[in-house]
């Protein structure tokens, strides 16, 4: 479920705040997802059996490093700082990425599905913001969404639903996610 689009803030400024925010976050996620799948392959890389699933993940983590550097473009072009917890959000996820991958590649995809369903919702909320105010960063956004779904739809194929201990897995990472999403914005 996506939430309401934010209107720009009122007074002078407003509109570039918001889409500072807008950048910062997103920026922030890719960052986070580049690490969650570089951890995840630190330890599957090394696993003779899944040799595959690393090879999948290697894919989806080119895509994120795509999506990176278009918003590291952003950030330059729009004069916007990242996150100043951009380092801890590097550890973090490459230690939710290992440590997932540990449990085992169902596990890693659990952890892939959770991320990537609240990332598109995430995304959907402020391509509908955007729409009209900036369409070109909605299309942006709206291709990238598109490609977390199909790294969400690809988890799904490959089990991330039979992982152990899936249903908390999955709501521990989710409440991860939102509670990044939300410090992002504004640190």
């Amino acid at each position: 479920m996506s939430q309401a689009p934010l209107p720009p803030r009122p007074g002078p400024g407003g509109v570039s705040s918001r889409l500072a925010e807008i950048l910062r976050v997103d920026h922030a996620g890719e960052l986070g997802a580049v690490h969650i799948y570089r951890g995840q392959r630190a330890v599957l890389d090394q696993a003779k059996d899944h040799q595959r699933v690393a090879g999948q993940l290697a894919e989806m983590e080119g895509h994120e490093a795509v999506h990176l550097a278009h918003f590291d473009k952003l950030l330059n072009e729009h004069q916007v700082r990242p996150t100043a917890l951009a380092p801890l959000w590097r550890l973090a996820a490459f230690t939710l990425g290992a440590g997932t991958a540990l449990m085992g590649p169902k596990a890693a995809h659990a952890c892939t599905e959770a991320v990537e369903s609240v990332i598109e919702q995430h995304y959907a909320g402020q391509i509908a913001e955007l729409e009209e105010r900036d369409p070109k960063l909605a299309g942006e956004l709206s291709h990238f969404r598109d490609e977390e779904l199909a790294h969400r739809d690809l988890a799904v194929e490959e089990g991330a639903r039979e992982a152990p201990g899936y249903a908390l897995l999955s709501a521990v990472i989710r409440t991860g996610c939102r509670a990044a999403i939300k410090i992002s914005e504004k640190i």
